[in-house]
């Protein structure tokens, strides 16, 4: 079904203009000295205003050619192996990252730091409306970041960056473009990037546009059995349904001078793909955003020395296409958010940022699969984040206050069956707070610990849902009586780092007073079967707060040395996690398994090259109603090349690359994912990947 759709217009004039001039441009190509990036630790923007070198709190960049190798179809795969971050793997489209555990609406995944509105947090089958083909930098939080983002960060944060609103003065034509090609679904994927400006220091208009196209067919994958409502299928190499098209692009425009910027950006994204656990629904996804932001550095030597803000407005929509062609169900959501930082001069020894947070979410569902009403959320949240030194310690203190109100419009009028009731409202005042500190520890050893407490108020269908969720294959109720989440969260590390090497261990434990989740009632519930015309019965599943606990390990480490007259990087990241309900002593759902990975790369004159083997244990830490995933063993490979090309006065850095990924055509099962998928949708098989990313 997918097969058939063609790539709109712009996009493909996109793509077909870049497989023209590409490799028209390589009659240029010369020997010149290849660029090396810089190895300065990359400064964290996410969580921290204030731009501290050290952060108490785990954090991961990806940027430059380390993003390039790892960028994949969707943010939870690009992710998936970091440490303590793994994808909810619903076939290749539907991919959410999940951190130390947490999952859905635990877990936020931020914009340019702002809300991604989309409906990924509420069904494992919406994919998150992002694209990583545009993407410059990822940015992730390992733990909570309640703090600045809301309850709704329990878990982590992921941030996209990618300058479609210039924050800095550019000068001239710059830009860059990729082209990549292969992998286990045969994808075909292309993207261009150009910004300018005039670069006049006193006042300069900036401008940036960007385009991208992807396709992909089915997944294939080792030989294996697929297994849908308990009943075995014929074995295939194939996932069914998930072949994918997505398109997208951006216009923005700035005026930056030397006392910072104002902006607007306007971005659209489209994303058609499979959903695997049903053979012949396509999700029709529609993502249009307008943005506004700014920044001013000011004099004077008053109270404040910057304000930043951000607003945005984005209309999201999904529906979810029978086979027949008719639309099944249509999700909706519009979306406001306003974010206003405010960073003080010291004061006594203190510096802080000091904000403020409002964000609107009007939601609805409509056709015969919506199992949430229509409802309206409003946010409003206050926070301060200070820092100081004591002694030798950096320390960090930070408090967030919030009132959010969740309203469901009960039944509509016209509906044919009564299931949400009449309209309600619930109202919470969550309140999180922490306190952190790096110091040194003698040498090259440093140490590091946060402590926090963190409150989270229920999300809109776990207060307000009734009804089959076709993705689970359940019958779920939301608990109109729940209250705030409540969490306490230690994270203890320690870092050695020198010259050529590094190595990093942190320790959390996380306890939650009234944990919120889906348990089975141990009832059935009979609904209306379509195929046969009659009912069908299949168990329910109910919101509710239980005691729970969450605590892991996660290690990482390299070294740098020089042989045979290459540069060589030993590197490798261990990770565990492991979480039950302290009521019933079971495990709690999806946990990733322990994993090892262990990789050698090498660089000289332009060329790099790695091999790497990563291993996750069995998982038998699972719930009733679950299955133990068997351990796995995956080896991959790549090879790039850098090189610089000429074109009269303009220099262009072009990356050859080639990616083999699961080597050995290992059939492996993701552990994080949803049953019902897991067993529809293995891990991809053999691959190769190739393309091509020039800048200029």
């Amino acid at each position: 079904m997918m097969r058939e759709f063609q790539c709109r217009p712009v996009v493909r004039a996109c793509m077909v203009s870049l497989g023209w001039a590409l490799p028209a441009v390589t009659a240029w190509a010369a020997d010149a000295p290849t660029p090396v990036e810089s190895e300065l630790p990359a400064v964290v923007i996410t969580g921290n205003p204030l731009r501290s070198q050290n952060l108490a709190q785990p954090a991961q960049v990806l940027t430059g050619n380390g993003l390039l190798l790892r960028r994949a179809a969707t943010l939870g795969e690009t992710l998936d192996g970091l440490p303590g971050v793994t994808a909810s793997w619903f076939g290749p489209n539907s991919n959410r990252p999940a951190i130390r555990g947490l999952d859905g609406d635990r877990v936020r995944v931020l914009d340019n730091a702002g809300a991604s509105v989309d409906a990924s947090n509420l069904s494992f089958d919406h994919a998150v409306a992002l694209d990583p083909l545009v993407v410059e930098r990822v940015e992730v939080l390992r733990g909570p970041a309640s703090l600045l983002y809301g309850g709704n960060a329990t878990g982590g944060v992921v941030n996209t960056l990618d300058n479609r609103i210039p924050s800095d003065t550019l000068a001239g034509l710059s830009g860059r473009a990729e082209l990549r090609a292969g992998g286990a679904a045969r994808e075909k994927a292309g993207s261009l990037v150009l910004e300018g400006g005039s670069g006049e220091t006193s006042g300069s208009f900036n401008w940036h546009v960007d385009a991208f196209g992807r396709e992909t067919d089915d997944l294939r994958v080792p030989r294996f059995t697929p297994v849908a409502d308990g009943v075995s299928a014929e074995p295939t190499t194939r996932v069914r349904n998930s072949a994918a098209q997505a398109q997208g692009g951006a216009l923005g425009v700035s005026w930056t001078d030397e006392h910072g910027y104002l902006g607007a950006a306007l971005d659209s994204y489209r994303n058609d793909y499979g959903v695997t656990v049903e053979p012949d629904v396509l999700i029709r996804m529609e993502r249009e955003r307008l943005t506004l932001a700014g920044e001013r550095r000011l004099g004077g030597g008053g109270f404040f020395t910057q304000i930043n803000g951000r607003a945005s407005h984005t209309r999201y929509q999904h529906q979810e296409v029978e086979g027949t062609g008719e639309v099944g169900t249509t999700f909706r959501s519009s979306g406001q958010e306003l974010r206003l930082e405010a960073q003080h001069a010291e004061r006594a020894g203190w510096r802080g940022v000091w904000g403020v947070q409002a964000e609107r979410l009007d939601f609805e569902a409509l056709g015969t699969e919506a199992f949430v009403p229509g409802t309206l959320t409003r946010n409003l949240g206050l926070f301060a984040l200070e820092q100081t030194r004591w002694g030798d310690a950096d320390i960090s203190l930070g408090l967030r206050a919030e009132r959010v109100s969740v309203r469901s419009e009960g039944d509509a009028p016209s509906a044919e069956e009564a299931r949400f009731g009449s309209a309600d409202e619930r109202r919470f005042t969550p309140v999180s707070a922490s306190l952190g500190g790096v110091w040194p520890l003698g040498g090259a050893w440093s140490g590091s610990a946060t402590l926090g407490l963190t409150q989270r108020a229920p999300a809109y269908y776990e207060l307000y849902a009734n009804g089959l969720h076709v993705a689970t294959g359940a019958y779920e109720r939301g608990n109109a009586e729940l209250a705030v989440e409540r969490g306490r969260h230690v994270d203890v590390g320690v870092q050695w780092q020198q010259a050529g090497g590094l190595f990093k261990a942190n320790a959390y434990v996380m306890r939650f007073a009234n944990y919120i989740a889906l348990e089975a009632s141990g009832r059935d519930i009979a609904v209306e079967d379509e195929a046969s015309g009659g009912t069908t019965k299949v168990p329910e599943y109910v919101f509710h707060a239980v005691p729970a606990q969450l605590w892991g390990l996660e290690l990482e480490g390299r070294q740098r040395f020089d042989a045979l007259g290459w540069r060589w990087e030993a590197s490798s990241t261990f990770d565990l996690s492991r979480g039950e309900n302290r009521r019933t002593g079971e495990a709690l759902p999806r946990l990733a398994p322990w994993r090892l990975g262990v990789s050698l790369s090498a660089q000289r004159d332009g060329w790099r090259g790695s091999l790497g083997v990563r291993h996750a244990g069995r998982q038998t830490q699972v719930p009733s109603g679950d299955v133990a995933t068997p351990s796995y063993t995956l080896w991959n490979a790549s090879v790039a090349l850098d090189q610089r090309w000429t074109w009269g006065q303009q220099a262009l850095d072009a990356t050859w690359f080639l990616k083999l990924d699961n080597l050995s055509n290992t059939l492996a099962y993701n552990a994080t994912a949803l049953r019902t998928a897991r067993e529809l949708s293995p891990l991809p098989g053999r691959a190769a990947t190739v393309g091509l990313r020039v800048t200029f």
